[in-house]
């Protein structure tokens, strides 16, 4: 029996209503009467304002993943694979972003961790539950999880050194700051090498997220030595990245192959 639309409907609404939340709460950041971005406590991994950027894109793609769960294949993944996980996200988010704009950064980095570890767990359901079957999946499912979780990690980073670390208007860069700061890139450096080498393909939208943050860190911090170990750590990542593409076009090279093969096979045996 084929799925109807307003199958799992309940959660399909409170996915709906946890998205718009998420949504608004990213866009106060925006539209707030000061500028949260440039009022936040500055730390010596603070990366330019255009790094947030990339909600919007996040934003895009869950917004298609909203639509998506409608249709029968998005149902099996998101209804029936994510599940609640999806609307917890979207609490957790917001929470995080209300804590973060309001200045609370130890409880920000908290639900942080929160967040991060709800990605992941979604990460999880869908790279090892749910292969990609079609390009619904790839785009709505797959893209936005993957994009959301490599940013993730680079907020957990964010929020650490803003709920722990000096205030860089009024703090030179002592000898410990400079070694958890390299420490730090060399986690997001490594966190994007292994997306990168965690399979044949790769995951790239991860890997690129990360690589994206290091390089806008780069523009924004003058600390010399902050400012050109973010440089070198932005071009190991991004040697990451392009491997990462690398792997996607041999995947999709190979699944053209084998598509052409299937055409050329004879319909009797």
């Amino acid at each position: 029996m084929a799925e109807r639309w307003t199958d799992g409907i309940v959660l399909k609404i409170i996915n709906i209503l946890a998205y718009f939340l998420f949504l608004g709460s990213n866009i106060y950041t925006v539209a707030a009467p000061h500028d949260i971005y440039y009022a936040t406590k500055q730390t010596y991994v603070t990366p330019a304002p255009w790094a947030f950027l990339i909600w919007t894109l996040v934003h895009l793609l869950l917004l298609g993943t909203i639509v998506y769960q409608f249709t029968e294949q998005g149902k099996k993944v998101i209804i029936d694979g994510i599940s609640w996980r999806f609307p917890l996200l979207g609490v957790l988010n917001a929470i995080y972003v209300d804590l973060w704009g309001t200045h609370h950064y130890i409880v920000a980095f908290i639900f942080a961790l929160l967040v991060s570890s709800t990605v992941t767990h979604i990460y999880y359901v869908v790279k090892k539950y749910h292969a990609a079957s079609s390009a619904g999946d790839e785009i709505f499912v797959h893209l936005p999880f993957s994009l959301y979780h490599g940013w993730t990690t680079v907020l957990v980073i964010l929020t650490a050194f803003q709920a722990f670390g000096v205030d860089a208007r009024s703090h030179p860069a002592g000898v410990w700051t400079k070694v958890f700061v390299f420490l730090a890139f060399f986690f997001l450096e490594g966190t994007a090498v292994a997306y990168a080498f965690g399979s044949v393909e790769g995951d790239l939208p991860a890997s690129i997220a990360i690589t994206w943050a290091l390089f806008a860190i780069f523009a924004h911090q003058h600390e010399p030595f902050v400012h050109w170990s973010a440089l070198a750590f932005a071009i190991l990542s991004t040697l990451a990245v392009l491997k990462g593409a690398y792997g996607l076009c041999i995947r999709y090279r190979s699944r053209g192959i084998i598509l052409e093969d299937e055409e050329r096979a004879p319909l009797v045996g």
